[in-house]
């Protein structure tokens, strides 16, 4: 009788990947990886248009904090594989990295595509077999009795472990589907809905501004929503408004509009500026300017800056200095809905870390581990988000060579 534990990974994203790292260092053990889709790792690939930030090397007590709510739930995992020994661990696969100037962590080449190839290849030296465009329908029969739709047919994988890596919601195209929650939910599982993370939000323009600023950077603005205050930049969209300094308030915005309806947020346009400052250009004498070239001439205010002022400011307001004055400093934006969740760079929501154990296997699923952003919790980009995919993965793969043992 074999003594070889057959496991299956269902994802070949980061955190699948990572599981199939550890799984495939014991020798009695055969991993082999499904994803639907025609090849591994593509959601890293598209990380990795933006240089590939792996992690981030602010301080680890405050690197914790960014995951907020689930802070707790995900510190085992983190505390066990840190920044740093994720760094650790690129340095051994031959991908070097450094820390940019804002903290955050690269690989030397800001490419993805070097990395993945390193890595797939030294998975599939140790064994791991991979078997790609195997959609996953569910369990057939028993919960070892695995089910896939290969497009042409339906193919039954018998696995000793589990490990479900399918990732959240956004960027389906890339694999990330979702179709995974009913299935969950139909063997009792708490499944919190799937929301848009580090998402663009809708906003009323008139037609003038959108025409003339969709796909305009804000630069050098900072944001203010309740207690969140940050420096940074935004794109405005026909839609609405997007970017970084977006991303990094959108759970907290995309939560108060859940509950309220509408977020109202505001934007300094001169965070470098006091209202008295701005008060004292404006106060000089227009002569016979316009507003416009009085506001360009003083204060430098034109382009995509001049058109928010004009969306929110009628023309009588734009003769009051200290009106003016105040909304260069707190520019206020109704924020209607979180745009959706197929266009949001991550998701929150997912299995509930009620119903798992501190290995990650699932109560109601005996030899079913879950990783990555399957779980419910979310993260700012920065690092964030790879970094808690790469621990959880490790920590499934540890949890399912510890239940086979």
């Amino acid at each position: 009788m074999s003594n070889i534990h057959n496991v299956a990974i269902i994802g070949a994203g980061a955190a699948g990947l990572m599981a199939a790292e550890i799984l495939s260092q014991t020798k009695n053990i055969q991993v082999t990886v499904f994803d639907a889709m025609p090849s591994a790792g593509r959601k890293i690939l598209m990380a990795g248009k933006g240089g590939l930030n792996i992690s981030h090397a602010e301080n680890f007590s405050t690197f914790v904090t960014r995951y907020g709510s689930q802070t707790n739930n995900l510190l085992p995992y983190l505390n066990a594989f840190t920044p740093t020994d994720l760094r650790e661990w690129l340095n051994n696969l031959g991908i070097e990295t450094f820390v940019g100037s804002s903290g955050r962590i690269f690989p030397k080449e800001m490419k993805a595509a070097p990395f993945l190839r390193a890595w797939l290849h030294r998975l599939r030296s140790n064994g791991v077999q991979f078997s790609m465009r195997h959609r996953w329908l569910g369990w057939q029969n028993d919960s070892n009795q695995l089910l896939f739709d290969t497009q042409n047919s339906h193919e039954i994988f018998c696995a000793d472990a589990v490990i479900l890596a399918l990732g959240g919601g956004s960027w389906a195209k890339l694999g990330s589907t979702g179709e995974w929650v009913s299935i969950l939910r139909e063997k009792g599982m708490n499944v919190e809905m799937l929301q848009p993370s580090n998402c663009g939000f809708n906003v009323t323009w008139r037609d003038y501004f959108k025409q003339h600023f969709s796909g305009e950077p804000l630069k050098n603005i900072s944001l203010t929503f309740d207690d969140f205050h940050k420096k940074g930049e935004a794109m405005l969209t026909e839609n609405g408004i997007e970017g970084g300094l977006i991303y990094a308030a959108s759970a907290k915005i995309r939560d108060h509009i859940s509950t309220n309806g509408n977020a109202i947020i505001h934007l300094d346009l001169f965070p470098d500026k006091t209202v008295s400052e701005l008060l004292a250009k404006l106060n000089k004498p227009r002569g016979k300017l316009s507003v416009a070239k009085f506001l360009r001439n003083q204060l430098k205010l034109d382009g995509v800056k001049a058109g928010l002022v004009r969306e929110v400011l009628s023309i009588e307001e734009l003769n009051s200095p200290e009106l003016v004055a105040q909304t260069l400093k707190a520019l206020p934006l109704n924020l209607l809905s979180p745009r959706p969740i197929d266009e949001a760079i991550s998701s929150a929501g997912g299995i509930s870390f009620d119903e798992l154990n501190d290995n990650l296997m699932c109560k109601k699923l005996a030899g079913v581990f879950c990783a990555g952003e399957m779980l419910d919790w979310e993260a700012p980009t920065g690092g964030y988000l790879l970094t808690a995919c790469f621990a959880t993965g490790r920590a499934a793969g540890l949890g399912a060579l510890k239940w086979l043992k």
